[in-house]
């Protein structure tokens, strides 16, 4: 499978943005993650979601404002990203793992398969 990120750009502090993660075939085996990275720091872990959708895990900086989704349907899965802040300003990656039912994982070295990435900039 292959993925690939989109949605980023540029939007002041307070403000949303959708992501989407697109697959070049069927994710419903796929566990999904989300990652970021800011220049100068490592990836960070955003999000994670089970195979059918029924468990969510956020990181820490983002429980509250960011949600996780996704539609094996149409081979998508989305990072809602609300309360935008400046720290939240880096490259955002969509990941899988191809894993069993209720498996999540938020290391980012469980992921097997990675997205190019998409620059979310928040300004003050």
């Amino acid at each position: 499978v292959q993925l690939q990120a989109s949605g980023g750009g540029l939007v002041q502090a307070g403000g949303s943005l959708s992501l989407s993660c697109a697959a070049s075939r069927t994710i419903s085996d796929y566990v999904i993650g989300w990652f970021r990275q800011a220049p100068g720091k490592e990836r960070e872990f955003v999000a994670t979601i089970t195979r059918a959708g029924t468990r969510t895990v956020l990181g820490n900086s983002v429980k509250g404002r960011f949600t996780i989704s996704r539609d094996n349907a149409k081979n998508m899965a989305y990072l809602q990203m609300n309360n935008l802040k400046p720290d939240d300003t880096a490259v955002y990656y969509c990941a899988a793992r191809a894993s069993v039912t209720g498996a999540y994982y938020s290391g980012q070295h469980d992921y097997t398969v990675w997205g190019q990435g998409t620059q979310v900039t928040v300004s003050s």
